[in-house]
């Protein structure tokens, strides 16, 4: 796949390989998701945290990548945009992110398949892509 960036490439495989290694967790261990819901359910201190976290990679990403140019940039940009979003929510009002979150968990196989698939796309595209211009 032809893009217009080596970091669009770079960024494709690092959060393929991130959705590759959820997708086998959730596989592998699916209590553990469930596991961490309830704890995000319990601990107001840690759900600060975890929204900081995300906020701060998604901010960074969508500083130095908000590309439109071409299917797998806008690909890599919704994906830093979605982290930013959900690290703000996190941090200003998780209650509604948090029961998604809840509701979820009843489809936890699917999500990994989902997270697996889709992070083996990502990864082989940024793996094999080519970028026509270097930004």
């Amino acid at each position: 796949m032809d893009t217009i960036s080596i970091l669009t490439l770079r960024l494709a495989e690092a959060m393929g390989l991130y959705m590759i290694l959820i997708g086998i967790g959730g596989l592998a261990n699916p209590a553990r998701w469930r596991a961490v819901m309830d704890d995000l359910n319990r601990s107001p201190a840690l759900v600060v945290t975890l929204g900081f976290a995300v906020f701060i990679v998604g901010v960074t990403l969508v500083m130095i990548h908000s590309l439109w140019t071409d299917p797998l940039a806008v690909a890599v940009s919704l994906i830093s945009y979605i982290a930013l979003i959900e690290g703000a929510l996190l941090l200003a009002v998780p209650g509604p992110l948090i029961s998604i979150g809840h509701w979820s968990t009843g489809f936890i196989r699917g999500w990994a398949i989902f997270a697996l698939v889709l992070g083996i796309l990502l990864f082989l595209a940024g793996l094999t892509g080519r970028a026509t211009i270097s930004v």
